[in-house]
């Protein structure tokens, strides 16, 4: 095409079975492709003879007007059929015309697989517990809550042992000089991150420096005048605040004391101390020169207190240096004992210290941060083995259980503090409900981690009032409008936020995501809830069936891949609670949510076969419905033994009932494309559009339109070995092109397909608009640089004779002329010259051509 014919002159239509006539290249490919198109030709006619309603009027005498019209009219049936087939199978909810949201179900299948990969899946995660355990000649409890402590003095041996082992954490002289100042600190945590230790810390760091000032007697023995071995206390908790300040009243009050208190805020009838409560006790404090420490859980409850000028928050201590402080010291107390000739301390914690560098360590713990117990126990087993007395298995077994238990420590001892509750107690329902609302938040957390922080949220609440409704189905359970904060849910799960993003309606936005901090912790909770609290399942399948019909991609997809993780764990149970029903559903999206559970289940070895099985089942046997969750299962990859069983049995779904679902299966077919196998995907393709049976060469057609309307964003990226795993940064390039680029050996055999869909009367419309949707990538804002090169090895090949260039010129006309959508001349030119590279012409003439 010359360079004035690309600006002037009407637009040329051509016909599909024009011959080639420019270049023995051309000549030679479209007489390939014209033997092939004499070949389907008569594959298509009937018994009688006739010619299928495909093939062009031969424009005889002896056609009537009647004939003609009657074939032009099936024709147009024909087409409207295929076009019918090209629809989006999952624009159900939203309309033919909607975002179907397939690129974000897909981006976050992978990112929600990547909770259960690396070796914490729920399936194979060890529940060896070494909550108290000997290693070598060494006591280690790792679980804070059976220490027991009781009120009473402190031994001045446990304050030794504090001061040399204590790891201060950022900001500990800020909650020093506060105690100093106001002679009260209010201090909260999670628990278990250290928060005792460190008012104990505190308490003695500021009792010591009085005890040991001169001209004082404050903290000395009455008798002797040396410093007192008990300088803190700790307070029953049953008093709490006033109980202790009118104790500080009394002549039994001993000036330079430290007090600590440990308030439970959540058991029954214990109101927190109010502001004239906590001065109260302040003004004791400095009538007798003593100080305290009150000790709250981080939460709803305590958030007045902390909010108030005694306040604080109890920062964690660096896990680093607490790692290395309890090596050193348990490396030093063996090095003592050992005979001559032993590595020294520093050489034994420097192999300690690179055992803690390896991956298979790293992931055996998948803990971002170690609380102090925990640190204990990581120590006490790297200096077991660097010593010889524990074994590189039974090391990893002790690392893999430090999860385990965060997850026991959370759900253990929840419905004994509901059982608690008095039955006539107002409100009762309201503190059974804020009660369930943290442990509601850390399975919400561990099934939707990496979502944005509202959407966990707002699931955590529906799954606090299942859990309420569960606990005490005769009453309505409350809702608590502020039984929460951002700042408690971290702290009481080991949370973190991250800036990230979220897909709106097909636009990304900035959001705060949630995460937990340690890869060890999702899989750690749903295995504890739903092995050892077999009553919860039940609100958590109805939470599970709720979470099916969000239509945020963020929510579904990552709570049907979590929900595939719980049914491996107990599949029969799984599958007649969630799989067998949501296959079956209505909608599009619950039968989506069952196919990637089942997905997710073929992912484990030990049920790969029962999951192929049933889907087997599905194909043959299953209702409609079925069937379209057996597509959508196939098209993942796995539930099949092989890429031809998949072919196999998108096909028998795809022909079945005159291609009731020929949608669906070629859809997945295309989804196949991303993985390492797509040139057999390509072939098998190909050969259903030579196929005897219309059916057959409709899903052949069907499958290369949509390959052609298909992006990257649209397909599976975390399947392992696929070619297409590097591209995280392809945005909405179109997958054809990005197959192109990548793959060179497919780009022939796509052109092909393309080219057949193009010629064919019943196919050649809707692939021609796929075609202009494929070239508009090319020209669009910020998609010239992805698609460009993609083209460049496709246009080529797919327009390589005269004919398929008239083709590709009424095209660029079509577009120039779109009112809505014009396409420029400039950008007109620069797609024909991609298409047709020109011959002999020079870099003057490229530039000003």
């Amino acid at each position: 095409m010359s360079d004035e014919e690309q600006a002037d002159g009407p637009p040329d239509n051509p016909s599909p079975e024009a011959a080639d006539k420019d270049g023995d290249r051309g000549k030679e490919r479209d007489r390939d492709r014209e033997r092939d198109r004499d070949r389907d030709r008569g594959k298509e006619k009937g018994k009688d003879g006739k010619p299928s309603s495909d093939e062009p009027k031969d424009g005889g005498d002896g056609e009537s007007d009647d004939d003609a019209d009657e074939k032009e009219s099936e024709r147009e049936r024909a087409a409207g059929r295929f076009r019918e087939h090209t629809r989006n199978p999952l624009a159900e909810e939203q309309g033919e015309g909607g975002p179907t949201s397939l690129a974000a179900a897909s981006r976050t299948h992978g990112d929600a697989r990547q909770m259960f990969s690396s070796g914490r899946d729920l399936h194979n995660f060890d529940r060896t517990h070494i909550g108290r355990a000997h290693i070598g000649d060494t006591y280690v409890q790792l679980d804070p809550r059976r220490a027991g402590m009781r009120s009473g003095p402190v031994p001045a041996e446990e304050l030794r042992r504090l001061r040399r082992a204590h790891v201060v954490p950022d900001g500990y002289r800020q909650l020093r000089n506060a105690l100093t100042a106001r002679r009260l600190l209010v201090l909260g945590a999670a628990p278990g991150t250290g928060r005792t230790s460190t008012a104990l810390s505190l308490l003695d760091d500021i009792t010591n420096s009085l005890a040991t000032q001169p001209d004082t007697d404050a903290g000395t023995d009455p008798d002797t005048g040396a410093p007192a071995d008990v300088r803190v206390h700790r307070v029953d908790p049953d008093g709490g605040v006033r109980q202790l300040a009118d104790s500080l009243g009394g002549e039994e009050a001993r000036p330079g004391t430290g007090y600590l208190l440990e308030l439970s805020l959540t058991r029954p009838g214990v109101l927190p101390p109010d502001e004239i409560d906590l001065d109260r006790l302040a003004a004791a404090l400095a009538g007798c020169r003593s100080f305290a420490v009150v000790v709250v859980t981080v939460g709803s409850a305590a958030n007045p207190l902390l909010a108030g000028r005694y306040g604080m928050l109890c920062p964690p201590a660096p896990t680093q240096e607490l790692l290395t402080t309890r090596l050193r010291e348990r490396l030093e107390d063996r090095a003592d004992a050992a005979a001559e000739g032993s590595p020294s301390t520093s050489e034994l914690l420097a192999r300690a210290e690179e055992l803690t560098e390896r991956d298979e360590v790293r992931d055996a713990v998948g803990l971002k941060d170690l609380r102090p117990a925990e640190a204990e126990l990581y120590a006490a087993l790297l200096a077991g083995h660097v010593l010889g007395s524990v074994s590189y298995e039974d090391l990893l077994a002790g690392c893999r259980s430090l999860a385990a238990e965060q997850a026991q420590e959370w759900f253990t001892g929840v419905d004994r503090a509901l059982a608690a509750l008095p039955d006539d107690a107002e409100g009762s329902t309201a503190r059974a409900a804020a009660l369930f609302h943290p442990v509601a938040f850390r399975i919400a957390l561990a099934v939707l981690g990496g979502a944005s922080h509202s959407a966990v949220a707002a699931a955590a609440h529906l799954l606090t009032w299942e859990l309420s409704v569960q606990s005490d189905p005769d009453n309505t359970p409350a809702r608590p409008l502020f039984c929460d904060d951002p700042d408690s849910d971290l702290a009481l799960s080991r949370a973190e936020f991250k800036t990230g993003r979220v897909e709106v309606a097909g636009a990304e936005v900035t959001a705060r995501l949630i995460w937990y901090r340690g890869s060890a912790l999702p899989g750690a909770v749903l295995t504890e809830v739903w092995d050892r609290h077999f009553p919860a399942r039940a609100p958590i399948v109805r939470w599970l069936r709720l979470l099916a019909d969000d239509p945020r991609p963020q929510v579904w997809m990552r709570a049907a891949v979590a929900a595939g993780e719980l049914c491996v764990q107990d599949f029969d149970h799984g599958y007649a609670e969630l799989v067998g029903p949501l296959a079956e559903a209505s909608t599009a999206r619950r039968r989506f949510f069952a196919a990637t559970m089942m997905d997710q289940a073929a992912g484990h070895a030990s049920h790969r076969k029962a999951v192929r099985k049933l889907v087997d089942d599905w194909v043959k046997h299953g209702t409609e419905s079925l069937r379209w969750s057996a597509a959508m299962a196939l098209g993942y990859g796995n539930a099949a033994a092989t890429t031809d069983d998949t072919l196999d049995a998108l096909a028998r779904i795809g022909v079945r009932d005159e291609g009731e679902q020929m949608a669906v299966a070629s859809l997945n077919v295309v989804r196949l494309l991303a993985l390492p196998d797509g040139a057999r995907v390509l072939r098998r393709m190909t050969d259903w559009t030579r196929h005897k049976l219309v059916t057959y060469q409709d899903l052949g057609l069907v499958t290369a339109v949509r390959l052609m309307v298909t992006s990257l964003d649209e397909v599976l990226f975390d399947a392992a070995g696929s070619p297409l795993g590097d591209l995280r940064d392809r945005g909405d390039r179109p997958l054809a092109l990005a197959l192109a680029a990548s793959r060179p050996e497919l780009v022939r055999p796509m052109a092909d397909l393309m080219w057949t869909a193009l010629n064919t009367a019943r196919s050649s419309d809707v692939a021609m608009d796929a075609l202009e949707s494929l070239l508009r990538t090319a020209v669009r804002e910020n998609g010239s640089e992805r698609a460009r090169p993609g083209l460049a090895a496709l246009l080529p090949v797919l327009m390589a004779g005269e004919q398929d260039r008239r083709r590709l010129d009424w095209l660029l006309r079509r577009m120039m002329n779109d009112p809505e959508n014009r396409l420029t001349d400039t950008k007109a030119r620069d797609l024909w010259w991609l298409a047709a590279p020109p011959r002999g012409r020079t870099g003057e003439e490229e530039r000003n051509g």
